[in-house]
C-alpha cells in the first residue's frame, strides 16, 4: 500500500467517524503537532495523547466538523495534504471553513510524525463568536 493510500485511509475513517479506523496506521510513539496559535496546539506523543487533547475535545466542541481533502501530494516518505476544515461551534453556534495543510512522515506503512498548518483566523472567530 502506498503512503498516500495509508493517509487518505485515515480521511476517510474520519470522514465515516471511525475512531479506531483513523488510530490504525499510527505508530505507538507519534509526534503530532497541532499549530501553534490553534485551540489545541502543542505537540502529543502517542495514539491516546492524540484523542484526548485533539480528537475528543473537536468532537465536543464542534458539530460536523471535516478535514476536506483536495489533494494529497506523494513526497516519498512524507504526504502533503491541502484543505479545509469546516464545522459549527457548539457554544456560539457559529459555522467556519478554514485553509490547512497536513505533512505526515510515514515509517514502514505506520505514521510517525504530522504536523499541522492551519489559517487559525475562521476557527477563533468561530469560538468567539
Amino acid at each position: 500500500m502506498k503512503n498516500t493510500d495509508i493517509v487518505a485511509a485515515h480521511y476517510a475513517a474520519s470522514t465515516r467517524g471511525d475512531l479506531n479506523g483513523m488510530l490504525a496506521p499510527f505508530a505507538p510513539g507519534i509526534r503530532w503537532t497541532e499549530a501553534e496559535g490553534s485551540l489545541y496546539e502543542g505537540t502529543y506523543v502517542g495514539p491516546d495523547a492524540i484523542v484526548a487533547n485533539v480528537f475528543a475535545p473537536i468532537g465536543e466542541q464542534f458539530e460536523g466538523f471535516t478535514a476536506e481533502i483536495d489533494r494529497l501530494l506523494d513526497a516519498g516518505d512524507q504526504v502533503v495534504a491541502l484543505g479545509h476544515y469546516s464545522g459549527k461551534h457548539r457554544g456560539t453556534g457559529h459555522s467556519f471553513r478554514a485553509r490547512m495543510v497536513h505533512v505526515w512522515r510515514l515509517d514502514g506503512g505506520k505514521v510517525v510524525e504530522f504536523e499541522q498548518i492551519v489559517d487559525n483566523a475562521p476557527l477563533n472567530a468561530a469560538v468567539s463568536g
